[in-house]
């Protein structure tokens, strides 16, 4: 498990502002092409203001922006984990425009929030809240139906002229909630709201009582509890009291109230109740968070050694959570005892096979852990956690080629990963591919919202390829697509 953190550049997040208030000026926008045009939906008011194409527009130029300010997750299980939740959720929804991304946020407090434009973002720390997959669930299915029902869209449409500044408002106060924590980013949204008018304020209480009626909807065609919701809303309360004056940045913008559980837990009554258990997968994912946020391996190996002698409610994950402890404090013979008895159990989990790559890894059996992963992914090719934990193992017994090779085809199933790029320039730069560097960097850049480093990246490889007419090619429109880009925040 690794983080991203990005330098706090806000002239990054003012720039990308700009460009969000840019993309949704309709006489502004560049010629779409046949195939992103978008008819608007009959009956839909908010078509009449910009389409869907424009709201993701918006959402990606914003996620460039927050991704240079917040301190991302990389941990692929658990990324893998929540995208597929997050896309078993909308095939369940009204969402129709289902191109969805997923960023995880390494902060501890109780939040997730929805940009338009199908980004998703959930902090880590939402997962040690939610006792159940179905808690989670329903935080993400609410804020599936935000974007589905298009409350953004349809605040522009009720008020065009305050709609803008008030998102803009809002998308910031998430960063700085994510950044310096729950005051800074309760501020920002606060002094956005006052200027704001009252039926506005109505207008979004209306919005959160219908994001509240279709994430329930979607959680139980999703066959998942809908009574979890009301669970989830107790708890959020319940961190409310604890928390004294500085409620969870959920709350800021989702206010929990007792009618508000009151009404979940009435509308849960209208779905026939039946016994569901627990997601095991779940816990598992639970467990890699907690152990992110112990400071050090040996207190991570004393606190699930002692969970694990107190009979815990999810005994597999402890164990497992015990089995990574060990691995990273460097006990490889009970790492591997205790794993051997998980995998027993469920041979084929990706969780158990990671981590079976990960120790064989650590205790330098990298023919072993080769062997593992090229096994695992070809049972399951793509896989997005066994392919980077065999590019791992690949530049562990010093083969950056062959990390190399498998990494320039998992970018391509991730072009919109930004550590499938980091690593792959780190891997170009092993294997003596400059150029390919230098094109990994570059696109790394781009997602992270920092253009010009982009073009400069793109600029130092044009001299290099002088001879190769179709990859010169490339580069220069590529940096062509950048300048694009930068010129037309220039022009603002």
């Amino acid at each position: 498990m690794q983080r991203f953190t990005r330098s706090n550049t806000f002239l990054h997040v003012a720039v990308s502002f700009l460009l969000l208030i840019y993309l949704l000026s309709p006489h502004q926008l560049p010629a779409q092409s046949k195939a992103e045009i978008q008819l608007p939906e009959l009956g839909d008011a908010s078509s009449s203001t910009f389409s869907l194409q424009q709201e993701y527009q918006l959402g990606r130029a914003w996620l460039m922006a927050f991704r240079s300010q917040v301190r991302t997750v990389h941990d692929p299980l658990l990324e893998t984990y929540i995208e597929d939740l997050v896309y078993k959720l909308a095939t369940y929804s009204e969402l129709k425009d289902r191109r969805l991304t997923t960023i995880i946020v390494d902060n501890q407090s109780i939040n997730a929030f929805a940009v338009p434009g199908g980004v998703i973002g959930v902090h880590n720390g939402l997962l040690l809240h939610a006792d159940t997959e179905a808690q989670l669930a329903s935080v993400l299915a609410h804020e599936l139906a935000h974007i589905s029902q298009r409350h953004f869209a349809r605040s522009v449409e009720a008020q065009k002229r305050s709609a803008i500044p008030n998102m803009a408002g809002l998308l910031a106060g998430i960063i700085l909630a994510a950044t310096a924590g729950g005051d800074a980013g309760l501020a920002a949204i606060t002094a956005t709201q006052a200027a704001s008018l009252q039926s506005q304020l109505r207008y979004s209480r209306l919005h959160e009582q219908e994001a509240d009626r279709k994430g329930m909807e979607t959680l139980a065609r999703a066959d998942m509890d809908p009574n979890a919701a009301a669970a989830m809303f107790e708890k959020m309360l319940a961190a409310t009291r604890y928390s004294g004056n500085r409620p969870p940045e959920f709350l800021l913008t989702h206010p929990v109230t007792e009618s508000r559980i009151s009404d979940a837990r009435n509308r849960a009554r209208n779905y026939t109740r039946k016994m569901r258990t627990d997601s095991n997968y779940y816990q598992l994912m639970r467990t890699r968070v907690e152990l992110s946020f112990i400071d050090t391996p040996q207190e991570a190996v004393k606190q699930f050694r002692a969970k694990a002698e107190s009979k815990p409610r999810y005994p597999d994950a402890t164990e497992y959570g015990l089995v990574l402890a060990l691995t990273t404090s460097g006990n490889y013979d009970e790492a591997q005892s205790r794993l051997n008895k998980l995998r027993k159990v469920d041979v084929a989990e990706p969780a158990y096979l990671v981590a079976q790559g990960e120790l064989f890894i650590a205790s330098g059996q990298l023919a072993e852990a080769i062997s593992l992963l090229q096994n695992a992914l070809s049972v399951a090719p793509g896989n997005h956690p066994l392919t980077m934990a065999l590019a791992e193992a690949y530049l562990k017994s010093n083969q950056p080629h062959k990390a190399e090779q498998l990494l320039k085809n998992h970018s391509k199933h991730r072009p919109h990963d930004p550590y499938v790029w980091y690593l792959l320039a780190e891997t170009h730069g092993l294997a003596g591919d400059i150029i390919g560097v230098h094109q990994a960097r570059a696109e790394f850049f781009v997602l992270n919202g920092n253009l010009g480093r982009a073009s400069q990246q793109l600029s130092y490889a044009l001299p290099l390829v002088k001879n190769d007419n179709l990859t010169t090619t490339k580069i220069q429109e590529r940096i062509r697509q950048i300048k694009q880009l930068e010129q037309r925040v220039r022009n603002l």
